[in-house]
């Protein structure tokens, strides 16, 4: 039986020194495909740190845009408020006669002057409004107040201007409601756009508003009115900036479509959110759901027993 000669030494050397050989070229490959890489991404280091300083500075210029909007429109609302103030009062003192009767065409233009200029206030305090929010500058003065309080004062508010007999404005007594801990004046610049929406856009029947406690401890604060009501693809834009509704009777009612925008702006400020729902013919409902106690603030004390219209403690 014959001895069968395994590989010598020197042949197992070769073998290894090639095994080597071959891995040192896939070392100094891979070693020139990581530095590749490593220059390849320094590269894209320095592309991405330009383009956070570009960043920057376009946010740096959108910033002192929207600061130059601002002190612009603060501006001219401050400088529009003077003589409109000036015509409102005039037009007032006309209208209760002091210097003589009128007659009855002049008492209708006297009428329509007083109207018109009382819009065009509106419309400035809406944009001086706006520009505040989207400045930063509006601040949060959260304080414990009742519904019954909130109500009474727009009652009383848009009491001497309802201009029609044939709409009626229901406020609703507000059961079950506790006293709420959040911004009333924002909360009530809110409601009063959406009531002066209703009664623009309502000819006939009842505008309502009504305040409901909510699973969350959230309050929702609705205004329902019998109007002409809105067609469902105008809904998603009606609280985007300068949104009107396209109807006929917007056409006779001029406007900037900045309310509903302002009061989504106020309500997010609160911790709340709005909402719309309506029926063409019929009304529509506006909604504001906002907590019962305003996040980021604490109160510094417990609210008072809530009270009825008479103003008597109902605990």
């Amino acid at each position: 039986m014959s001895d069968v000669a395994g590989p010598s030494t020197t042949d197992l050397i070769e073998q290894l020194r090639a095994q080597l050989a071959q891995a040192v070229d896939l070392v100094r490959q891979h070693e020139a495909t990581i530095a590749a890489l490593s220059v390849e991404l320094d590269e894209t280091n320095h592309g991405v740190v330009a383009l956070y300083a570009e960043l920057d500075d376009n946010a740096i210029r959108l910033r002192e845009v929207s600061d130059l909007k601002s002190r612009f429109l603060s501006y001219m609302s401050h400088e529009f408020r003077t003589p409109l103030g000036s015509i409102l009062s005039i037009a007032r003192l006309l209208l209760a006669q002091m210097d003589g009767p009128l007659t009855a065409e002049q008492r209708t233009q006297v009428t329509f002057i007083n109207t018109s200029a009382s819009e065009l206030t509106e419309m400035v305090n809406d944009l001086l409004d706006l520009a505040k929010v989207e400045a930063g500058r509006i601040t949060i003065s959260p304080a414990w107040f009742d519904m019954v309080d909130l109500f009474a004062a727009l009652r009383g508010m848009f009491k001497p201007i309802l201009a029609s007999t044939d709409v009626s404005l229901v406020f609703e007594e507000p059961h079950g409601v506790p006293a709420i801990f959040t911004d009333d004046r924002k909360l009530s610049q809110i409601l009063r756009n959406f009531i002066s929406n209703a009664l623009k856009f309502t000819t006939r029947g009842e505008v309502r508003v009504t305040a409901t406690f909510e699973a969350g401890d959230r309050v929702r604060f609705s205004v329902s009115d019998t109007g002409i009501g809105i067609p469902p693809e105008h809904l998603p834009a009606l609280f985007q900036d300068y949104a009107q509704v396209d109807s006929s009777l917007q056409k006779r009612l001029r406007g900037t479509g900045l309310g509903l925008s302002l009061s989504k702006k106020l309500a997010v400020m609160l911790g709340g959110d709005v909402m719309v729902t309506s029926q063409v013919g019929q009304g529509s409902t506006f909604s504001v759901v906002v907590p019962s106690r305003i996040p980021g603030h604490e109160p510094s004390h417990a609210p008072r027993a809530p009270r009825d219209q008479a103003g008597n403690d109902v605990r």
